[in-house]
């Protein structure tokens, strides 16, 4: 009986013992509560720069292995740039005979106003015969107006009426043959003129072609530049999965370049934790892989809208058969310049952490 009675005490000690350690327990929770956020839904982020080449081609060196560190503007790998030379020389080609187009254009130009000149010039010199071969039409008209009453009279002879009369008629000849000469020198001078014209657009044209071989030989210049691949940030690669003679397109992904100079936490905290949490606020930050270690931070952005906002098929809870679901809303947390160096750089992007929110 007696053996009886000390296993119940024993019994109702380890209960009450339980039962306190649980109650103190829960108490210390819910004034936790009361001055902190926590969430385990949260990782490790940085910058991951994919390197993509801007030309396509056989990969000709590697310079890197994997997860190697590199600076900012080192080199990754080259592509074969043969044929780059090639469109880099076709292209240096291309403007020259560009250039010497132009230098023939502006050549041409000087050469028909010279013509366009010269044939106005003409033009007014057979201006000036016109008007001294009216003159001299309209005296032999008057003289043969006179010789002819003469000989109706037969004051004069044969001969002097008939040399009047050729005198009148050479006048008219000669005026005829001005005037066409005329009409041909104002062809001639217009011809020059339209020749003047052409010429000065074939040199527009020239010029406009210069330009476009000159963007053209800017273009190939680019792409022998990008022939050389270079790390964009200081940073770590990812794996190297490239071997000289491989073939890469562009645009193609080919490594990852994570920034390991500076790490934030994304942590997705419930819409019901949301009310009393504030830009600034400290946080503790718990690493799993790290579980001996604290780090701090600060509250540094509150996402614009949930994460399932930003999902591919983003829920539409117009469609009848709305269930009302507590969303998740990213918070970007900084770490802060108490932490020391070589800890944060133990930290990878991905790793999971626990982050506690001091409200206070």
């Amino acid at each position: 009986m007696e053996k009886n009675k000390k296993t119940n005490n024993k019994f109702i000690i380890i209960v009450s013992v339980l039962v306190t350690i649980g109650v103190v327990y829960g108490l210390y929770k819910y004034i936790h509560s009361l001055s902190h956020e926590e969430t385990d839904d949260a990782q490790i982020s940085a910058n991951m720069s994919p390197i993509i080449p801007h030309v396509s081609g056989y990969i000709k060196k590697v310079y890197v292995n994997d997860h190697q560190k590199v600076k900012k503007g080192d080199t990754l790998f080259i592509i074969d740039n043969r044929d780059y030379k090639v469109q880099l020389e076709q292209a240096k080609a291309g403007l020259a005979a560009a250039e010497s187009q132009l230098t023939v254009s502006k050549a041409s130009i000087g050469s028909s106003v010279a013509n366009a000149a010269a044939s106005n010039s003409q033009v007014n010199s057979v201006k000036g015969n016109i008007e001294s071969a009216k003159v001299r039409l309209w005296r032999a008209k008057n003289d043969f107006e006179r010789y002819k009453n003469l000989y109706e009279n037969h004051s004069i002879t044969t001969q002097q009426y008939e040399q009047a009369l050729a005198a009148k008629q050479e006048a008219e000849s000669q005026l005829n043959v001005l005037e066409n000469q005329q009409k041909a020198s104002a062809s001639q001078h217009n011809a020059a003129v339209s020749q003047t014209e052409i010429t000065k657009k074939q040199t527009n044209v020239a010029e406009a072609n210069i330009k476009s071989a000159e963007a053209v030989l800017d273009a190939a210049k680019l792409n022998m530049a990008y022939t050389i691949v270079t790390a964009p940030i200081d940073g770590q690669l990812s794996e190297v999965n490239l071997q000289p003679g491989q073939f890469v397109s562009q645009g193609q992904s080919l490594i990852y370049l994570v920034q390991t100079a500076e790490k934030w936490v994304i942590a997705n905290f419930k819409e019901t934790q949301l009310e009393k949490m504030e830009l600034g606020q400290k946080v503790s930050i718990e690493v799993d892989a790290y579980p001996n270690e604290e780090f701090l931070g600060k509250i540094t952005a509150f996402s614009p809208a949930t994460g399932a906002r930003f999902s591919l098929l983003p829920p539409d809870n117009a469609t009848g058969n709305f269930v009302k679901t507590v969303q998740r809303l990213p918070v970007k947390i900084d770490f802060s310049s108490d932490n020391e160096a070589h800890k944060l750089s133990k930290l990878r992007s991905g790793m999971n952490v626990l982050v506690d929110v001091h409200l206070d």
